[in-house]
């Protein structure tokens, strides 16, 4: 099914999202957004480990990714490799390098047009651009194992161009059918529903959150502090999100989900076994997750409750626009899939097509009021509350041949029913390298036109 689990999660701190502008590969969603796309979602897997995984694949171990910088002649093209990866049963360390080659080029071209001879002294400038600290990334990432329920995360990374560096401390542990987790970033980068980035100078986050239930219930509680003001990494002259300001926030959320198959097929048993010697054994799937063809509905709805403790200082004369945050929020959210699948994805051609589409209300309140307005919010309200309006998630697969899949997920907020036309808020498409020996685990390679980013990731245990 389609990813329905977003819609709980995103009205907290701790959901990541796949993003090439840091070195761990992921950003937060900003709370009260829409619920982002299943294909933007980040790898359970940690970045460091994806790429000790994916280099085995890839030329020299060198994975390349493409994200925009503030400085444009840095260029967007970039290349990564891991550089150091010592472990041990109870704890590792990893070193992740990346270089972006542009300006190299190009000033190595500017360098030898502007000199009449081939001189030393041309040939030592040439040689200088070459240790240019503003082409070169690093970020050093370590696990430790406390208990066996247990363990930290710490990481740091250094961007050349930059001179901040980002910091993370993240302790997981787990419990009988529940999961709590405290992270501390030193800044946090986020990422609103329009693909512009913000910079949290420092945040704490303390998240409880039960396992699905085979009820369907789910339940989740959450603390959440923030200190300084948002900084734009690539936009300007926008006000940032209400939710990222500076203060101190308690949440809690409860959902129940449930699948109504309309048709499902299940191998046979006769046909997982061999029935002779010279009968050769059925090929398993490519995927697990992907092995029987259905159709099915399914849905989730639930509630979050939000209560602001304490508001921080705020220091750029925007305390303004703070004074609109309510200090108490609850609201309904909600979501309708239906799910097509035809074929196993066990033969090398035409056995996979499938097709999701997902509706998500994040706000029930808020498109209530929408409704009752007609739908002629204006533009100004619509930024203020950007869950108000539903949107409808549309996800295409199909087998391009083996274990090699095309899929495009695209978003449509309904709001833009009601003008000429319908705009496509969001879209992502991408190539899949199913792994069979994974069971259900794939390499993906993913463009985001409206952002201009794509990256290759190692995803596991994802439809």
């Amino acid at each position: 099914m389609a990813n329905l689990r977003t819609a709980i999660d995103s009205a907290f701190w701790d959901l990541n999202v796949s993003s090439p502008q840091t070195l761990d590969g992921c950003a937060k969603t900003v709370p009260g957004d829409p619920s982002p796309m299943d294909a933007t979602v980040a790898s359970r897997a940690l970045r460091v480990q994806q790429v000790s995984f994916i280099r085995n694949g890839f030329p020299l171990g060198i994975i390349p990714s493409y994200s925009p910088t503030s400085p444009k002649n840095l260029g967007s093209f970039s290349l990564q490799s891991l550089a150091l990866n010592v472990s041990n049963p109870r704890w590792w360390i990893g070193l992740v390098g990346q270089f972006r080659p542009r300006k190299l080029f190009a000033d190595i071209k500017n360098e030898i047009s502007n000199a009449d001879e081939l001189e030393l002294s041309t040939v030592k400038d040439v040689a200088k651009h070459f240790v240019d600290k503003s082409l070169f990334s690093f970020g050093l990432f370590s696990q430790f194992s406390l208990t066996p329920s247990s363990s930290i995360l710490f990481s740091t990374e250094g961007h050349g161009e930059k001179k901040r560096r980002r910091n993370k401390m993240m302790l997981y542990h787990q419990l009988p059918d529940h999961d709590l987790m405290l992270e501390a970033a030193w800044p946090q980068l986020f990422i609103d529903h329009k693909g512009k980035y913000w910079d949290v100078p420092e945040t704490i986050s303390l998240n409880f959150s039960s396992l699905k239930s085979d009820s369907g219930l789910r339940y989740r509680l959450g603390i959440h502090k923030s200190r300084g003001d948002p900084e734009a990494v690539n936009t300007e002259d926008e006000s940032p999100p209400l939710s990222l300001m500076p203060g101190l926030c308690a949440k809690a959320a409860m959902s129940y989900e449930n699948i109504k198959y309309l048709w499902k097929y299940k191998e046979p048993a006769e046909n997982l076994e061999q029935t002779t010697d010279k009968e050769p054994p059925s090929m398993p799937p490519y995927d697990m997750r992907l092995m029987e063809p259905h159709a099915a509905i399914s849905g989730i709805i639930g509630g979050a409750s939000t209560a602001w403790i304490w508001n921080g200082k705020s220091h750029s004369g925007i305390d303004s626009q703070r004074s609109k945050r309510s200090p108490f929020n609850a609201d309904l959210f909600g979501s309708v899939c239906y799910t097509f699948q035809h074929g196993k994805f066990r033969n090398d051609f035409g056995d996979l097509t499938r097709v999701d589409a997902r509706l998500d209300i994040c706000s029930a309140s808020g498109f209530a009021k929408k409704v009752l307005n007609g739908f002629r919010s204006s533009t100004a309200d619509v930024s203020e509350h950007p869950s108000a309006s539903p949107r409808l998630n549309l996800i295409f697969q199909q087998q391009v041949a083996g274990p090699i899949v095309f899929r495009t997920d695209s978003r449509i907020s309904l709001d833009s029913f009601s003008k000429k036309g319908v705009k496509i808020e969001d879209f992502v498409c991408s190539l899949s390298y199913s792994l069979r020996l994974l069971r259900s685990g794939k390499i993906v390679a993913w463009y985001s036109p409206k952002r201009k980013e794509g990256m290759i990731e190692l995803r596991l245990f994802e439809f």
